[in-house]
C-alpha cells in the first residue's frame, strides 16, 4: 500500500512514517499536492499549533489537495492535530478555518488535566492509547470517546483520531493495521 504523509511543518511525521513502514506500507513524505491525490492513503499527522499548521498546508497547496481527495472519496487518516485541522474550524490561535472535511470545531479543553497527556481508554473497544492535546473535536461525526472527549471522528472517507497510534504500543499498532487493511479492501 502506498501512503502519502503530508509534510507541512508539523511534528510527529517521522514517528508516523516508521509506524506505517513497520506494517509494510510504502510511505512518502509529501510537500506537494500530486502525491496526496494519487496515493492509496493520505495521512495528515500533526503536533503543534493549528494556525501554523493550516498556513503550512495552504502554502504548499496541500489543503486543496486534501479537499479534492476527500471529495473523490479517497481515504484520509488524521492524527491528533490532523483530526482537528480536518474540522470546519478551531478555537486555537484566536480562531481559524479548518479544512472542512468533517463537521464541527476544535475546542479548548476546559476541565481535567490540560494539556491532556498520557494513556487513556477509548470506548467502545476498551484499548488504551497515548494522548497529548489541549484541544479536542466537538463533532456530530464522533464515533468513539475517551473520558468523555472525542477520540475518533469519522465522516465519509476521513477517519481522525485524537490519540497517537504511532506512540501507543501494541494497541496503536493493531489500530493502524486494521485501518490499513480496511483501506486495502477498497483498492
Amino acid at each position: 500500500m502506498n501512503v502519502a504523509i503530508a509534510a507541512y511543518g508539523a511534528g510527529n511525521v517521522r514517528s508516523v512514517e516508521l509506524a506505517l513502514q513497520r506494517l509494510g506500507a510504502e510511505t512518502e513524505l509529501v510537500h506537494e499536492p500530486e502525491p496526496l491525490l494519487t496515493a492509496d492513503l493520505a495521512v495528515l499527522p500533526g503536533v503543534g499549533s493549528a494556525g501554523t499548521a493550516m498556513a503550512g498546508l495552504r502554502g504548499r497547496g496541500l489543503d486543496e489537495a486534501l479537499r479534492e481527495r476527500a471529495a473523490a472519496g479517497n481515504p484520509i487518516l488524521g492524527i491528533c492535530l490532523g483530526l482537528q485541522l480536518a474540522l470546519d474550524e478551531s478555537e486555537e490561535d484566536g480562531g481559524i478555518a479548518g479544512l472542512g472535511l468533517v463537521p464541527g470545531r476544535a475546542v479548548r479543553l476546559r476541565e481535567g488535566r490540560i494539556p491532556r497527556i498520557g494513556w487513556a481508554v477509548v470506548e467502545p473497544g476498551g484499548d488504551a492509547y497515548w494522548f497529548a492535546h489541549s484541544y479536542a473535536a466537538d463533532s456530530s461525526a464522533t464515533t468513539a470517546t475517551s473520558e468523555g472527549i472525542a477520540a475518533i471522528v469519522e465522516s465519509g472517507p476521513f477517519l481522525g483520531v485524537q490519540f497517537h497510534p504511532e506512540k501507543s504500543g501494541a494497541a496503536g499498532c493493531r489500530f493502524l493495521k486494521r485501518y490499513l487493511e480496511r483501506c486495502l479492501s477498497r483498492v
